[in-house]
């Protein structure tokens, strides 16, 4: 990590500049470079709306079926809602994806506290109210189905995997247009710092192709394709 200049001394600066100046294909990228090649969630996870983005820290959750009536109905959703934290992101998954995972009361409740978005493997409903709370949400897709009788949350601050990606509690997890992926913790200095410096070239092998040089020249040049 020799000649690495950080630009941020908090989360919360961290998370609006990689908002602002990063997208999910140059983060994937320097990751593929690093040999972390499994980051990307199924690509059918996606925004709710087409500008939305996301930055945080994940807070995973086990999702898990069950079949009607439960004596705990929704298991510990209410729970792992009331402690979640400022800048961190709802990461759900598990089950069999039968019925809306996410909706308007917990975005209402994710919202207060201060989260920086939800992400689940799974469908989202109530959409209209949802999308009128202007919060980042990450999902399959629209799906009236309840999930009183049909998923618990199991658990949650646990690691979770969804489609080969491992996901620990307190791992960088950035959405756009393009998808979800997940940063590991140990590695994520090392990851923004080398996405920005590739981001910015980009913008400056753009100017150089719009100007008339070729592709083969821009990519000798700078090394960005």
């Amino acid at each position: 990590m020799e000649n690495i200049k950080v630009e941020w001394a908090s989360d919360e600066a961290l998370f609006e500049l990689m908002k602002h100046e990063l997208y999910t294909p140059v983060l994937g990228d320097i990751l593929d470079d690093l040999g972390n090649y499994h980051h990307f969630l199924p690509q059918p996870v996606q925004p709710a709306r087409e500008a939305m983005k996301i930055a945080g820290r994940a807070m995973p959750v086990v999702q898990a079926d069950v079949y009607g009536p439960q004596e705990k109905p929704f298991g510990l959703l209410t729970e792992a809602l009331d402690q979640l934290e400022a800048g961190e992101v709802y990461i759900a998954s598990g089950g069999d994806m039968r019925c809306a995972y996410w909706g308007e009361i917990l975005t209402a409740t994710a919202r207060m506290r201060g989260a920086a978005g939800a992400v689940v493997n799974g469908f989202h409903r109530d959409t209209p109210q949802m999308l009128e709370q202007n919060f980042p949400v990450f999902s399959r897709g629209r799906y009236a189905a309840d999930s009183g009788v049909r998923t618990i949350i199991q658990a949650y601050r646990v690691p979770i995997e969804v489609g080969g990606v491992w996901i620990n509690p307190g791992d960088l997890v950035f959405g756009d247009l393009d998808g979800v992926l997940i940063i590991p913790k140990e590695i994520e200095t090392e990851v923004v710092c080398k996405a920005l410096e590739k981001a910015r070239g980009e913008k400056m092998v753009r100017k150089e192709i719009e100007n008339g040089m070729s592709s083969t020249d821009a990519f000798a040049k700078y090394g960005i394709l």
